[in-house]
């Protein structure tokens, strides 16, 4: 292509209530899973091309690793969407006995939830089929832009990755090869800014500003840069970009701040990635007995 990115293209947007006039009462259960069907295959993407993107890159950083990791698992999720749909569309067709296993892609097309074999390839998510596929097409994008040309995006969309561990770890090795310093005594420190993702325009000399995390609990006084209470009815408020830099653990600072666990989902539990210190007027205690917690998706 001219851009020189791969050849993958996403057919159209795609938002979640296009699903809503695809599952209609007034068409037959089969007839509305073949549109759906049909309206996926259209829109999931062909596989990233690995030998074409590693012959690309001379230089494996640690970035440039975590993307490659990204993308082969991505292959995977979109592989296993387009195997599953075409083999279906085939049973539908009357061309394949139907099996259980199509039986039950069929029917969670239907009911407008995640099959359970995409689920287990993908990532967690509490999300309808029609809010997952949309938010599936966003990370491909985002991929796609990251591998344009290797280049660290102005601000990094956390949520986005498989593995977002990966990431934040990679901050760290890229930081201590650069400095020669031991991994293993090194931490991330997070600074939350004032701004928004729209007000960068590039990448800091190390580290990453991140956006699209939440927080729950509590919420984050910009003006006067600390956690702070909750307002009714705004459970999840967004947080503001947030800088991510490795510094030696012994010079972490451990005062006036709240450990704050990062979690991918409002499930918590298995979905936790990081702990992030957020500075704070109060003691720590009283957000640990809040619950407060950073999240990926809401």
């Amino acid at each position: 292509m001219a851009d020189g990115r791969p050849d993958r293209r996403i057919a159209g947007e795609w938002s979640p209530g296009e699903l809503e006039p695809l599952l209609h009462p007034v068409f037959p259960v089969t007839g509305q899973v073949k549109v759906l069907l049909e309206e996926i295959l259209e829109r999931v993407t062909d596989e990233f091309n690995m030998p074409e993107l590693m012959a690309r890159v001379e230089e494996h950083s640690p970035y440039v690793v975590v993307a490659f990791q990204e993308c082969e698992r991505m292959n995977i999720l979109t592989g296993e969407i387009q195997r599953s749909l075409r083999e279906l569309a085939l049973g539908l067709k009357g061309e394949l006995t139907m099996t259980s296993d199509m039986e039950n892609l069929q029917n969670a097309l239907y009911l407008d939830t995640v099959p359970e074999p995409w689920a287990r390839r993908a990532y967690p998510s509490t999300a309808g089929l029609g809010a997952w596929f949309a938010d599936l097409l966003d990370r491909i994008k985002e991929l796609e832009a990251w591998i344009g040309d290797f280049a660290m995006p102005a601000t990094v969309w956390l949520t986005g990755f498989f593995n977002p561990q990966s990431f934040l770890t990679a901050i760290m090795q890229s930081t201590a090869r650069k400095n020669e310093w031991p991994l293993d005594q090194m931490a991330l420190q997070c600074d939350v800014t004032k701004k928004n993702r729209e007000d960068f325009r590039s990448a800091p000399r190390e580290g990453a500003y991140i956006h699209g995390l939440f927080v729950e609990g509590a919420r984050w006084d910009v003006q006067a840069g600390v956690i702070t209470e909750a307002k009714l009815k705004d459970l999840t408020p967004p947080m503001p970009v947030m800088f991510i830099k490795a510094i030696p653990a012994d010079k972490q600072d451990s005062r006036s701040v709240y450990p704050c666990p990062v979690y991918k989902t409002c499930q918590r539990g298995p979905t936790y990635v990081w702990t992030f210190n957020l500075k704070t007027k109060e003691k720590a205690s009283k957000w640990v007995l809040a619950g407060v917690a950073l999240l990926l998706q809401i």
